[in-house]
């Protein structure tokens, strides 16, 4: 088994426990509510949140996947922190055995954040991943955090 690993930054205007609140614990109402075009729900199958749990998200109709469950490893609220496991798909799985992913919300001098994310592949063996379908991943994940940011920007009140 191979072990690839990526990692992404990007700095926003939004203070770190606001974003930590709408992209982690929070995600699971927030997300189907402002990209119902992608994501028609996010359920825990098992746990209520914390550690342990498992985070099922089901796409909109026509895309092409139609669910992914993620496993909570730890959720540092204080450090604003979370490790979760991608457990299984309808797509992805051919190659991987998992993805593993750190998330860290740092705060930035001007109020801000630089947002950290932190994948590790891991192939089964002799399956090799394509650049462009990781690539792929990063920008939906990218774009999925602007959407965020853009409807907390409109709406300073929400997690403040």
């Amino acid at each position: 088994m191979a072990v690839t690993c990526y990692t992404q930054e990007f700095k926003t205007p939004i203070a770190p426990s606001r974003m930590f609140k709408a992209l982690i614990l929070d995600s699971h109402n927030l997300m189907p509510k402002i990209v119902p075009q992608g994501i028609k729900s996010i359920e825990f199958i098992e746990g209520d949140g914390g550690a342990g749990s498992i985070k099922q998200t089901n796409f909109a109709e026509g895309g092409h996947l139609k669910y992914l469950k993620h496993r909570i490893d730890t959720i540092d609220i204080e450090n604003l922190v979370c490790k979760y496991t991608l457990i299984e798909g309808d797509v992805v799985f051919d190659k991987i055995e998992f993805v593993a992913y750190e998330v860290k919300f740092e705060a930035s001098s001007d109020g801000g954040c630089m947002c950290k994310m932190t994948s590790e592949y891991h192939t089964k063996a002799g399956a090799e991943l394509k650049e462009e379908d990781i690539k792929q991943g990063k920008d939906k994940a990218m774009r999925l955090y602007k959407v965020v940011e853009e409807y907390l920007l409109a709406n300073p009140s929400v997690y403040a």
